[in-house]
């Protein structure tokens, strides 16, 4: 890509193979935050310590891209473990909402088995050279709406008007951000459809996997 902006072209670096980045230390400190999670709210049921938590976890997940492109330290590894970080913090709220019967089964459950099946695609894919799809701005937005959604959905947890606004407000972020993701899903899919339909079978080329 060429940029233009404030000053002459420049042509953007491909990522690096570097691993001790800042950005990657964010990554993985939030990484290290979903067991400390779960300990909170299925533990001692510290709500309040949680949501400080998770609102840390966003901070950084924020950080950890910008600051990447601040200092020119995007990465292989940091573009693998921003999306893993995203989807073990979804699986982690999810379990434990769902654990303390916040959220129902069936919600729990459709997260992770549209990542099983889109986890499915890949041998297809590496056929054709590739190990994933790029990410779209469906699956970006899908994202968002739940990483708004249950920490409303936590704070929800009681009594009294904020927690009924939460409840109201979470529940309006979960079902969207549900919808947008298997919607997202079934683009992929049908992506991965028209790859295996329009492609001749190659050696591997390596893609940043992000779906």
């Amino acid at each position: 890509m060429v940029s233009t902006v404030d000053g002459p072209t420049t042509r953007e670096e491909p990522p690096s193979n570097r691993v001790l980045t800042l950005p990657n230390l964010l990554s993985l400190l939030r990484l290290a935050g979903v067991p400390l999670f779960l300990w909170l709210v299925l533990g001692p049921e510290a709500d309040a310590w949680a949501l400080v938590l998770l609102a840390v976890s966003g901070i950084t997940d924020f950080l950890d891209g910008w600051l990447a492109r601040k200092l020119n330290q995007q990465s292989v590894v940091g573009q693998i473990l921003d999306p893993v970080a995203d989807r073990l913090y979804i699986l982690a709220v999810v379990v434990g909402l769902m654990l303390r019967d916040i959220v129902p089964w069936w919600l729990a459950l459709s997260l992770p088995l549209r990542d099983l099946l889109l986890w499915g695609l890949v041998p297809l894919l590496r056929t054709r050279g590739y190990t994933a799809l790029p990410v779209h701005f469906l699956g970006k937005a899908a994202t968002f709406n739940l990483l708004y959604a249950f920490p409303l959905l936590l704070l929800g947890d009681g009594d009294g008007t904020i927690a009924t606004l939460a409840q109201v407000f979470g529940w309006a972020f979960a079902l969207w951000g549900i919808g947008m993701y298997w919607w997202a899903g079934v683009l992929y899919a049908w992506q991965v459809r028209k790859l295996l339909a329009t492609t001749e079978r190659r050696q591997h080329r390596p893609v940043v996997p992000d779906v």
